[in-house]
């Protein structure tokens, strides 16, 4: 594996360097959660022995705010600004546009502090047709950043849509992290009402209940990346990179911490049937993929599986996508749907526990 080397640390380039340190302590720490899970693997498919289907029949493709996808599938938001950032971004763009993928970029607010690093995020060459997805802290709007900012990131990525992520357990662990989180809400219903494109908002791997979701309905988001607990914990990641004894103990303390992937789609599709749903947070294979789907999801999405691979070669993100569509397409098989919109049907996902 690639091993990423460090950003100089000055002040100039505080928000550089921290990019450089997640990306190194995500691949070489150990910040997975290990306590609480996914929930997927209370849920389990009913095998079908005889489907009644031709395998090359199967159908993955669907539709997502608009975009034809090839799969249900969203490289989920990683990294940018820097070097390394650049070469895992042009790898896994590379294999978007070649399956047909969404894919989401790292937040861009150090490309707004220096657009001279807005190039590192730069992908369009490498995926013209993709759903692509800019992305910023949703906090920024409480630290100077509006419409000039997300237009900015939205027009220099040539972004067909911008996430709004909200991290702030994340922020409350980070050292100096920006905790005023103060009147967002109504901050993201006017952007949206704006935004010339979909504005969706997501967790970082704490998870969205229900509750906010139907607040998130009502301010207009376009959808919701729930991006729940069970994979990378960002309290760990700060805690591993954290500048005082203080922020160390926060970030182990609250290692843990969250609402499981599962139980937020679940929830979150009690009180919306229509919005448009991405399921995130510790998906590692197809199989998790599919569970997702028949939970309620629209879209799934992965970052941890494709940053290991787009770290050695944009061959390898391949494979890892080959793989992934060739898990969904034997769910499919084995449950006897030709397409990802029968998972939904009653009895084809069970609870068993």
């Amino acid at each position: 594996m690639t091993v990423l080397p460090a950003v100089s640390e000055t002040p100039a380039h505080e928000t550089q360097t921290r990019k450089a340190d997640h990306l190194r302590i995500c691949l070489e720490g150990p910040v997975q959660c290990a306590q609480i899970t996914t929930g997927l693997e209370h849920y389990r498919f009913s095998h079908c022995c005889l489907p009644e289907l031709d395998y090359q029949d199967i159908e993955l493709n669907t539709t997502f705010l608009g975009h034809r996808l090839g799969a249900p599938l969203l490289v989920s938001s990683m990294t940018g600004g820097t070097d390394a950032a650049h070469q895992i971004n042009r790898r896994l763009a590379a294999v978007a546009q070649r399956y047909g993928l969404a894919m989401g970029v790292g937040s861009q607010r150090v490309a707004v502090e220096n657009p001279d690093l807005m190039a590192t995020f730069a992908v369009r060459a490498q995926a013209p047709d993709i759903l692509l997805l800019a992305n910023l802290g949703a906090v920024q709007l409480n630290y100077g950043y509006g419409l000039d900012q997300c237009r900015q990131v939205v027009e220099r990525l040539e972004a067909s849509g911008l996430i709004l992520h909200l991290n702030p357990l994340q922020e409350a662990v980070q050292t100096g992290g920006d905790t005023n989180f103060k009147g967002l809400l109504q901050k993201i219903e006017q952007l949206c009402a704006v935004l010339p494109v979909p504005v969706i908002v997501k967790e970082v791997g704490n998870g969205i209940a229900a509750p906010l979701v139907e607040r998130l309905v009502e301010a207009g988001v376009a959808a919701v990346d729930v991006a729940g607990a069970g994979g990378t914990s960002w309290a760990r990641v700060e805690s591993e990179r954290a500048g005082d004894a203080h922020q160390r103990r926060l970030g182990q303390t609250f290692g843990e911490w969250g609402l499981p992937t599962a139980d937020c789609i679940v929830q979150a599709r009690q009180v919306t049937s229509t919005l448009p749903l991405i399921a995130s947070g510790g998906l590692r294979h197809g199989l998790d993929v599919a569970k997702t789907l028949a939970l309620g999801a629209d879209l799934a999405g992965l970052a941890m599986p494709f940053l290991r691979a787009a770290s050695e070669s944009e061959e390898a993100v391949a494979d890892l996508a080959e793989v992934l569509m060739a898990e969904i397409r034997t769910v499919l098989f084995c449950t006897g749907q030709k397409n990802v919109a029968g998972l939904r049907q009653a009895g084809v996902l069970n609870r068993t526990a």
